[in-house]
């Protein structure tokens, strides 16, 4: 029974991973990339770190993969926050389906 509630969440994760390598790759702009990829990321992972919680053989190690988690949540929003910042100051603002950056080839905006 434990084996299939595992199963179940690691498949559960793996969607919400895929969702969000999808809104990579078909989202305009950075904002919009950013806010697929770290809602969908973090739910999938925190689904997985539950699926590996629930085989876990001791409180120690439950512990361990939520304080995995945790970590891994306060770094994909610091990230996040930082290349959002840094596609606002190349003048992609959110919402355009402007990145802020120059097209291969061509410069960039600060010259």
């Amino acid at each position: 029974m434990i084996d299939a509630v595992s199963l179940v969440l690691s498949a559960a994760g793996l969607v919400f991973f895929l969702a969000g390598t999808v809104g990579i790759l078909r989202f305009p702009d950075t904002h919009s990339r950013l806010h697929a990829l770290t809602k969908a990321d973090n739910l999938g992972l925190g689904l997985i770190a539950l699926a590996v919680a629930v085989q876990a053989e001791s409180w120690a190690a439950v512990a361990k993969i939520v304080l995995i988690w945790a970590l891994v949540l306060l770094a994909a929003g610091t990230s996040a926050q930082l290349v959002a910042r840094v596609a606002l100051q190349q003048g992609g603002a959110p919402g355009t389906g402007r990145d802020g950056g120059a097209a291969p080839g061509q410069r960039g905006p600060a010259g």
